[in-house]
């Protein structure tokens, strides 16, 4: 059966930040993921997961200025070099959190310029090496054009192949089912055939990002799907309720833990 973990950045927003993790915990969730920690000291973001019994299973590392509209700058040439600094303000997090993913953001950039796609999988590269150095998974997600106009990896086929060529132990795909299916639909084939590439899967209903219960996927199949494919990580949830988040729950019953 799957395992579930919540995102904090767009669930349980009716809290407090630090007081989402408790939230989580309540509602069944064993794990938490969120965007950008930044905001709140390292120890008091672990203090709240250990607290509340979670297992961290991703963050993202700092990608720039995001109220001015940044996204990340791997795929950025002349912003390249700012990865170092940006895993040097995740690593104190990923320690108190015990985390073993961090995700790293291309950037907005143009996707067939040769010195983006040398920059960024430069960048991509010596990224994996040195969150490596300590013990993590470096995650490349593509994200479909809607919701994030001009993001340089916008396929995941072509995220898939980059993974392929480097060929380096922890540099994984971040699985995102929504972005999947309205950049490319066939969302299961792609799931079998990337599968040993696969650090994470995220869900979310097809077109409205809601919660996992209907609309164009269906996602009892999926997490079948998931299960036969002997798939061992974590799902998260990143998906906005379209209300109250205790009351959008109700496609978490059949795989609440139970305690047993």
């Amino acid at each position: 059966m799957p395992r579930f973990a919540a995102n904090l950045s767009m669930m349980f927003n009716e809290w407090d930040f630090l007081d989402r993790f408790a939230a989580a915990a309540d509602a069944g969730f064993e794990a938490v993921e969120f965007l950008f920690p930044y905001d709140f000291p390292s120890h008091l973001v672990g203090e709240r997961l250990h607290q509340a019994g979670l297992t961290q299973a991703l963050f993202n590392l700092p990608p720039g200025d995001w109220s001015k509209g940044e996204r990340g700058f791997a795929a950025i040439p002349a912003r390249a070099n700012e990865v170092a600094g940006a895993i040097a303000q995740a690593l104190p997090y990923a320690k108190a959190l015990g985390a073993s993913r961090v995700h790293l953001m291309a950037g907005l950039a143009d996707s067939a310029d040769p010195k983006a796609i040398e920059a960024y999988g430069r960048a991509v590269a010596n990224a994996a090496a040195m969150v490596g150095e300590h013990g993590l998974d470096l995650l490349i997600e593509p994200i479909n054009p809607r919701d994030m106009p001009g993001y340089f990896l916008g396929s995941v086929d072509r995220a898939a192949a980059l993974i392929e060529k480097l060929a380096i132990p922890n540099l994984k795909l971040q699985f995102d089912i929504y972005h999947c299916q309205i950049i490319h639909g066939d969302v299961t084939m792609r799931l079998r055939r990337y599968l040993p590439l696969i650090g994470h899967v995220q869900i979310a209903s097809v077109p409205s990002r809601h919660e996992p219960d209907g609309e164009e996927v269906n996602y009892p199949f999926f997490f079948d799907e998931l299960d036969r494919l002997d798939y061992r990580g974590f799902v998260g949830c990143e998906y906005r309720p379209r209300g109250a988040t205790l009351d959008g729950l109700s496609w978490f019953e059949p795989y609440r833990p139970t305690g047993d």
